[in-house]
């Protein structure tokens, strides 16, 4: 499928979806449309174990909403939540690599992302109260689980645009790396992750979020049935295999 919002590159295991609207990558219908598109291609494609969200260019990964849509904000505002919920839910790694300004909207798919890696020199936050309206694609509620509840609201209420070191600190991202290196040490984490059996990655992410979504009885109960599965793989006959023949395991993800 051919977009105009959006591109798609594929490098073995690992799939790249870059918003392509230079230079801020805002967001609008059209744009949200044609990410929700193309999860549908990358939850189906065995071949990919492990997805990275970015932004075209050098200034921004995501400024967040396109005001200049703002007929359409009835629209992009339930499918926002979903679409990016849809993120936090996805069965792969996600990995958002913030390679620029990530601000409402775009700070935003970052925290639906499983990690964020973030790019010396640039910034994130909620800044939408500064509009007079709130976050409204999942930020009043995946903030305050990565930071906590008054970190949150100090951010929020404030529009804080914090520095990658800043996000860092508080646990907002996972890890920093410097301009030059950037996509360099993002393509080597996410070739780690692809490396690990995607049968069991899947199981743990939806364990994972059953007990954060639904409460700890719900997510023990996903947890077993998880456990009782992958045990059943092939990945998991070969992973015993290689620890006793003192090898990398090689895992098919069957």
């Amino acid at each position: 499928m051919r977009f105009q919002n959006i591109s798609i590159e594929k490098r073995d295991r690992i799939s790249i979806l870059t918003i392509n609207r230079p230079p801020a990558n805002s967001i609008n219908l059209a744009t949200m449309e044609e990410i929700n598109s193309a999860l549908n291609d990358l939850e189906q494609d065995r071949q990919v174990r492990v997805l990275i969200l970015t932004g075209a260019g050098e200034k921004g990964f995501s400024a967040g909403f396109d005001v200049s849509d703002a007929a359409n904000a009835d629209r992009i505002g339930p499918m926002g939540q979903e679409v990016w919920t849809r993120i936090d839910l996805f069965p792969k790694p996600v990995i958002a690599a913030i390679n620029g300004y990530a601000f409402g909207g775009g700070c935003e798919l970052a925290m639906a992302c499983t990690f964020r890696l973030m790019m010396e020199g640039a910034r994130i936050g909620l800044t939408e109260l500064n509009l007079g309206i709130i976050p409204g694609w999942g930020g009043t509620q995946r903030m305050p689980r990565l930071v906590g509840r008054a970190k949150a609201l100090d951010l929020i209420l404030f529009s804080k645009r914090m520095t990658a070191p800043e996000a860092l600190q508080i646990g907002l991202v996972d890890r920093v790396f410097p301009q030059a290196e950037f996509m360099k040490e993002v393509m080597a984490f996410a070739d780690i992750l692809a490396k690990r059996p995607p049968i069991a990655v899947s199981a743990v992410l939806k364990a994972v979020h059953a007990g954060l979504d639904r409460g700890l009885a719900e997510g023990t109960k996903v947890e077993l049935e998880g456990s009782r599965a992958v045990t059943k793989s092939k990945d998991a006959r070969e992973g015993f295999t290689a620890f006793f023949e003192k090898r990398e395991p090689n895992f098919t993800g069957e």
